[in-house]
């Protein structure tokens, strides 16, 4: 009830306690335009999908290396946690 008022010993105001959503510009201002992971960074993402459908799956892994990490890379400076 009283979650919303602040004190007045606390020169901060209340906080919402609202999860962190990376898709949410006034949440996390790396991402402005409010991508969801879905379609964030088109590019890499595409390059990671296409080296995991070239190789054999015991190969794969070992293989795209470097599609993964950019893809990750490019997913945490929009600030997704991954």
């Amino acid at each position: 009830m009283f979650g919303k008022i602040s004190s007045w010993w606390s020169s901060s105001p209340a906080t919402d306690d609202k999860p962190y959503n990376p898709s949410d510009p006034k949440q996390n201002p790396l991402n402005p335009k409010g991508l969801k992971p879905c379609c964030a960074c088109p590019q890499t993402k595409s390059a990671r999908d296409d080296c995991f459908l070239r190789y054999d799956p015991d190969e794969a892994e070992g293989k795209c290396k470097q599609e993964l990490s950019e893809h990750i890379a490019c997913m945490r400076s929009l600030g997704f946690k991954v």
